[in-house]
């Protein structure tokens, strides 16, 4: 019965994303189902099967290795201040970004990164059937993340028209950066995140695919990847490091205001109706749980997790999701972790159109005119790959 609900729910999202259509017409439907097709088979791979669960072992293995010599730093420095055996969020999740974003500047330093990204793009772009740019730009800000990858192309922002522009900041909303994927490790299942990741870059492409539907000529289908000043390995260093500081510092802050927000918030709504905020917003949302997979006994609890990732973000969702999980049938955390991992919350908006208005103050503006269809757009993103999830588990 649940993989009936299940392409219900694939349907709808396929059907919500054509009526914001910009041109039914030019909607290319073999690329669409190709992409959903691979990532029914990779969702698979990843989750049921021996290979993927090497694969993400070693994965995760990896970060985990990562994350105890960012701890190493983290109790060098602020060794005193956590209680024996405490496990502090700021130290121990949001420190981590900092060692993270000093490894990727050396692997972008030493061209590692873009080598990578770029073959990965031009491979991509010949499946997704959109442009060679896009396709960069997507793997890219899964990489670097949804404000740096600007930066790479700011050479041809001013001369994008909007239908790419869209299709840019769609999929830099729609996944997240691997300077935080350690920090989201240790909060939720690394299976959950690793597929998360993949399926999300191609949901992307989807739903943009059917939202903002467009044909790239070869002469405009160009990437001109903008490196930078030449930097000395330890200026590189240094301003890496003191970048991830700034986003650490910055998710922290926002923690502090969002958690406090909704308390409040939860507090008046108990007050008044005798349910909190966050319990009316899991009815609001519990039909689209129910239609991601997750059982109706469930769907208000995840409905409710769901809508604070929206409202909020993934962190303060993700630290609402790890009180309850327990109380979640495996399936269940597995759909709901799965929706967790992307930017595509409102904050998000100001945050890309703030990026884009650095470099091109014009093109800025146009971001801003359409951030509420971007939001849709990255929302059905993170609810398809969260269905996707759902039949194959």
């Amino acid at each position: 019965m649940h993989y009936l609900i299940s392409i219900v729910g694939l349907l709808l999202v396929l059907f919500l994303a054509w009526v914001a259509s910009n041109n039914k017409k030019k909607i290319k439907y073999r690329p669409i189902i190709v992409m959903i097709v691979i990532q029914l088979i990779l969702g698979f791979l990843l989750i049921k099967t021996s290979i993927g669960e090497l694969l993400i072992k070693g994965f995760a293995d990896s970060f985990a290795k990562l994350l105890e010599y960012a701890n190493e730093g983290t109790n060098f420095v602020f060794g005193g201040i956590a209680n024996e055996g405490a496990h502090t969020f700021f130290l121990y999740v949001l420190m981590p970004i900092v060692f993270m974003s000093a490894i990727i500047g050396i692997l972008q330093h030493y061209k590692i990164l873009p080598f990578i990204i770029k073959y990965i793009g031009l491979l991509l772009s010949k499946i997704n059937g959109m442009g060679k740019l896009e396709s960069y730009n997507a793997v890219a800000a899964a990489i670097v993340g949804q404000n740096e990858v600007f930066i790479s192309v700011k050479n041809q922002i001013g001369f994008l028209p909007k239908h790419r522009l869209y299709t840019l900041c769609a999929s830099a909303m729609s996944t997240v950066s691997m300077s935080i994927v350690g920090s989201y490790m240790t909060m939720l299942e690394p299976k959950y995140v690793v597929a998360a990741l993949l399926l999300n870059l191609f949901g992307g492409f989807i739903v943009a695919s059917i939202i903002n539907p467009y044909e790239v000529k070869a002469e405009e289908d160009i990437i001109e990847v903008q490196e930078g000043e030449k930097q000395t390995f330890f200026e590189m260093l240094g301003e890496y490091i003191m970048d991830g500081f700034k986003v650490a510092i910055i998710v922290g802050v926002m923690l502090v205001g969002f958690v406090g927000l909704i308390a409040l918030i939860n507090g008046l709504f108990n007050g008044i109706f005798g349910i909190s905020f966050q319990g009316i917003l899991g009815y609001v949302f519990a039909p689209i749980a129910f239609l991601m997979g997750v059982p109706w006994h469930e769907a208000v609890n995840a409905g409710s997790i769901m809508a604070t990732k929206l409202v909020a973000n993934e962190f303060v969702a993700m630290l609402d999701f790890v009180k309850i999980q327990d109380s979640f049938s495996e399936r269940t955390a597995a759909i709901v972790s799965v929706f967790l991992i992307s930017f595509a919350n409102f904050g998000s908006i100001g945050t890309i159109v703030g990026a884009v208005k650095g470099l091109h103050e014009k093109q800025g503006n146009v971001v801003a005119r359409f951030g509420l269809k971007l939001l849709y757009g990255a929302s059905l993103v993170s609810v398809l790959s969260a269905i996707i999830i759902g039949i194959v588990f």
